[in-house]
């Protein structure tokens, strides 16, 4: 099942009438918060597993 143009313009429109623009605007702004807290959070976790990485190898060579 796809949702064609018209579908969503539906929708969207529905979703303001039934919840208003202030409610609406306050759901974006969090849920884009909390998408580029996510971003952050990934990009501050690959540098700790590349040291883990290479603190692995160094493990391996000593032994």
């Amino acid at each position: 099942m796809r949702l064609g143009p018209w579908e969503i313009a539906l929708i969207l429109v529905l979703a303001l009438v039934l919840f208003g623009g202030s409610k609406l605007a306050g759901v974006g702004k969090a849920l884009g918060k909390s998408i580029k807290d996510f971003k952050n959070e990934m990009k501050d976790d690959e540098p700790a597993k590349a040291e883990e990485k290479t603190e692995e190898k160094k493990e391996e060579e000593k032994a």
